[in-house]
């Protein structure tokens, strides 16, 4: 079973907090929720970074999600 938006949201921030790399790929996400469709997950993940619970961060050639607050700490 699914879990719902607002679970899934949890799971995902939970997943970018513990993570030992600052940013992840969107796939890194899939784990959250194995039942959900990939597409959800992207279209939740990008939800987030409108919401400003994550935002993007780009390595110039792939594009991949990160809490805000450990971008910034990583970059001091």
């Amino acid at each position: 079973m699914a879990l719902s938006k607002e679970d899934l949201k949890k799971a995902i921030v939970e997943k970018a907090t513990k993570s030992p790399k600052p940013q992840l790929y969107i796939k890194d996400f899939y784990a959250c929720d194995p039942d959900a469709k990939p597409r959800e997950i992207k279209n939740i993940a990008n939800e987030m970074v409108r919401e400003g619970l994550l935002m993007f961060w780009s390595s110039g050639s792939t594009t991949m999600y990160a809490i805000p607050s450990r971008i910034q700490n990583e970059e001091k």
